[in-house]
């Protein structure tokens, strides 16, 4: 059995909760900060050109939200590093994808490199009209590199000036897939196009804590839909009272995919029509199977028609059709020899509260449960 991701709830100022997530995993927060320094580090990625792309995010991060960069502080402070290393961990999408463009190494289709950066994912958002509990389930798999099954943990983060969170994310980071108090989930995928690293934007990962930081479903959807980025995503959004959206995001615009059937599934490619006419999916070349997974798990929740549980989105999630190219993916060798896995399973019902998590699903079918309210605890594993 592999170890679950370590639980983390923190509480108190924006710094006070930073300080205590990074003590409470000091080690895995230095992971995740040598995992980025050393992508950047293969870039050939020079020290002043680091410097200076850290301090453009930390000012940019700072105007978005100035709790964020103290929250990071405290992280830093925690774990015992640098200020920059925690702005990497948080911005490190964008940052990686400038310091390729400045080795003179242009971000497109035909990069070799890309596939090993492209953070996959298959995620799916049950309604309650197809729900056997009459609630929202949405879950996910987190396509990543399998080194960051010892970087990633589970944090409950109790505010004072809004609903209480739970996100799984790498430590030192703020958010990524996750719930609030409020019954609202996000879960996020990968996407590209034609219009990334044209503009400045807010790092998606922060994009997230904010939706997930809000009391009412429709201003986490302003949050994601508005804010400007510097390169494409995916993010999906629930809230327990039944309604879901999918948001597939260019940098400047966001175009919505609605419920089919009660299902929302997406993989790592554009779907929405309007979207598709006014810009270019360049991301076939790191994600060619994306078109099959998510074919794969609406066909496994849609036959025979039925409502469907936790178990049922686990199970659709699983699936290894064409494996090791699967929506379930073991570690498997990418164009330049780096691995790349499903890296965990998350599945949340906000109604309830509850998060379960599987590290390395492809190896491994035990899940533990996370709670807004509770300690977690381990759940039988899948079948």
């Amino acid at each position: 059995m592999i170890a679950p991701f370590p639980f983390v709830s923190v509480s108190g100022s924006p710094y006070e909760r930073g300080r205590q997530h990074g003590a409470a995993v000091a080690d895995r927060v230095h992971r995740s900060a040598g995992f980025y320094a050393g992508q950047l580090d293969k870039l050939g990625s020079q020290p002043g050109e680091r410097e200076a792309l850290i301090a453009e995010f930390s000012r940019g991060i700072a105007a978005f939200d100035e709790a964020y960069l103290e929250e990071m502080r405290g992280i830093a402070d925690g774990a015992g590093l640098d200020l920059s290393a925690i702005i990497m961990i948080n911005a490190r999408t964008e940052i990686v994808a400038k310091a390729r463009l400045l080795a003179s190494r242009p971000i497109d289709e035909d990069d070799e490199d890309e596939e090993k950066m492209a953070d996959g994912c298959t995620g799916a958002i049950i309604l309650p009209e197809r729900s056997w509990s009459g609630g929202i389930i949405q879950g996910q798999n987190w396509d990543w590199q399998p080194e960051c099954a010892e970087t990633a943990i589970v944090l409950r983060v109790r505010r004072q000036d809004g609903p209480d969170l739970l996100t799984f994310v790498e430590a030192g980071g703020l958010g990524r897939h996750g719930m609030n108090e409020a019954g609202i989930c996000v879960t996020g995928n990968y996407l590209r196009s034609d219009r990334d690293y044209r503009q400045e934007g807010v790092p998606l990962a922060l994009v997230r804590r904010k939706a997930l930081e809000q009391e009412h479903l429709a201003l986490a959807m302003k949050v994601v839909a508005t804010t400007p980025k510097a390169c494409s995503t995916n993010m999906m959004l629930s809230q327990d009272r039944g309604f879901a959206i999918d948001l597939e995001c260019a940098p400047d615009e966001a175009f919505p995919v609605y419920p089919e059937n009660g299902l929302i599934v997406h993989a790592n490619h554009w779907i929405s029509p309007v979207a598709l006419t006014k810009l270019r999916d360049t991301g076939f070349n790191s994600s060619p199977d994306s078109h099959y997974r998510d074919w794969r798990v609406r066909r496994l929740l849609s036959k025979p028609q039925r409502f469907l549980t936790r178990e049922d989105l686990k199970a659709a999630l699983f699936d290894d059709f064409l494996s090791p190219y699967a929506v379930c993916r073991p570690p498997r060798a990418g164009a330049t020899g780096d691995l790349t896995a499903s890296v965990a399973m998350i599945v949340m019902e906000p109604a309830l509260g509850i998060m379960e998590v599987a590290p390395m699903p492809a190896l491994n079918r035990h899940f533990t449960r996370y709670s807004l309210s509770g300690d977690p605890v381990a759940v039988a594993a899948a079948a």
